[in-house]
């Protein structure tokens, strides 16, 4: 699709998203003034405006996308999210509960019914209902099972049975099979005699009778090559096959290296489980993507836009909370300096410089370390080259844009000593910056922990304290 096209699309699905929110909103201005009315029932149903809304709105959501519904439910307040909800057509719920985000998909599974719910888990494959079945209640799941075909339940066991950031967890189970021994010919009449081929198919796999698998046969070398040869003549026998205890960030960096489509799992005697495709593997660096936004940000988990205030303060609390303490400890270290201040007032002017650039300079050196982390590009011996890599960086930011704060400094106050002082002072607290920049997401990992778990927060309450302290420090060993 070309950028033209692509931009005409997304202008007519703003188009569409506006007309959903006016037609709510004169949905529920009408309804309001009707209730105001003795008999609003009656009114409310005998009026033709509202029904003409209300079908006008029908066909609205009708012509989305799955996809584009949980963006527009997404992006509507709590009322307006679930009338737009209970418009969705039934054949479309399971596909809409698996787009949402988990904070929205939480507020649109509490407003359906049990069966409802087992219906609309019903339409997914096992490998989907795997992905959906973590916010669904314990019972809806037996449901689902007993509904499953025997061979959909065990599929359904096993891809639950994964963490969430295995390979395992990503896996579809919707494959083609072929055997080595056929001719094209007879592999193109099985093709033609299934309804469709499953999503994301730019190969088939080629397996023994034990399932045992021996080759990928390319869908494009199938239609170019002489239909009287042979699977076992063209099929690639060198491929990327994944094991379902492998990391899924290992599939992921292995789909971007070698430009996939889709790959192969299998188990340790070489047996077919299933496959990855690029959707899967898309929407698990999406996910881990804003998973790590939010971490950076100290936020618990993703939180629906318009969720109750309550909800947004539990998930917000427990880092601002860490936050105020260390805010107290910079107001300790500055107290610990207040006679140095009194005697020289510039000193609380200039100090939210040095705090201000080392902050920065910790969250540019964070970030590297994290998107580092998440690509497995740091390794046991590279951490002190890196580290040391860090340091170098920050002393020539230090001197260069010490200098600069210092001219700055001397040119204000007519003090050199102070203008050396903030030189040296903006010199150390860069050092510390780069040396936690590193240390801080390390650790983390080494704990087990996501090493943006709070990083941003946790760098910019040492650089605030440590800048306070080095630059209040030398300006009394040096200025008083």
């Amino acid at each position: 699709m070309s950028e033209e096209s692509q931009n005409e699309e997304n202008e007519q699905l703003h188009k569409q998203f506006q007309r959903v929110i006016t037609l709510l909103n004169k949905y529920k201005l009408l309804q309001g003034f009707v209730n105001m009315q003795h008999d609003a029932t009656k009114a409310l149903n005998e009026s033709s405006i509202q029904k003409e809304n209300l079908d006008e709105l029908q066909r609205l959501v009708d012509s989305l996308h799955p996809a584009d519904i949980a963006d527009l439910l997404e992006s509507l307040p709590l009322e307006d999210r679930l009338m737009v909800w209970r418009l969705v057509s039934p054949e479309y719920d399971g596909e809409v509960l698996l787009e949402a985000s988990d904070a929205v998909r939480e507020t649109l599974i509490t407003d359906m019914g049990s069966q409802e719910l087992v219906a609309a888990a019903g339409q997914l494959d096992a490998d989907e209902i795997a992905d959906l079945a973590p916010d669904l209640p314990q019972n809806i799941i037996e449901d689902v099972f007993r509904a499953l075909p025997i061979e959909e339940r065990e599929q359904l066991r096993e891809a639950m049975s994964y963490p969430e950031d295995a390979v395992g967890a990503l896996m579809d189970f919707d494959v083609i099979t072929v055997r080595e021994d056929v001719r094209l010919e007879v592999v193109l009449r099985y093709l033609r005699r299934l309804e469709e081929l499953p999503d994301h198919t730019d190969k088939l796999f080629v397996v023994d009778r034990y399932e045992h698998l021996k080759g990928v046969l390319l869908i494009n070398q199938i239609l170019v090559s002489d239909p009287e040869i042979r699977v076992d003549e063209v099929m690639v026998k060198e491929m990327i096959a994944l094991r379902p205890d492998d990391k899924a960030q290992d599939a992921a960096d292995a789909f971007e290296r070698y430009d996939l489509v889709s790959a192969s799992i299998i188990d340790r005697d070489k047996k077919l489980l299933g496959r990855v495709t690029v959707n899967t593997v898309i929407d698990f660096i999406r996910d881990k993507a804003e998973n790590e936004v939010l971490n950076l940000a100290g936020l618990q988990e993703e939180e629906d836009l318009f969720a109750p205030v309550l909800r947004s303060v539990k998930n917000r609390w427990i880092w601002l909370a860490i936050n105020l303490v260390t805010a107290f400890v910079a107001s300790r270290v500055i107290g610990l300096f207040e006679d140095s201040i009194e005697k020289l007032v510039a000193l609380a002017a200039l100090m939210p410089i040095i705090a201000g650039i080392g902050g920065n300079s910790g969250n540019q050196t964070i970030t590297m370390i994290v998107r580092a982390l998440a690509l497995d590009q740091i390794k046991t011996g590279s951490a002190w080259k890196l580290m040391s890599k860090e340091i170098g960086v920050s002393i020539v930011n230090g001197l260069l844009w010490g200098a600069v704060v210092g001219l700055f400094t001397f040119a204000i106050y007519h003090n050199i000593e102070l203008g050396l002082v903030m030189m040296l002072a903006m010199l150390l607290n860069l050092l510390l910056a780069a040396l936690l920049g590193v240390l801080i997401p390390l650790t983390l990992r080494k704990l087990g922990r996501d090493p943006a778990l709070g990083s941003s927060v946790m760098i910019t309450a040492v650089t605030d304290s440590g800048g306070f302290f080095i630059f209040l420090s030398l300006a009394t060993l040096f200025l008083l």
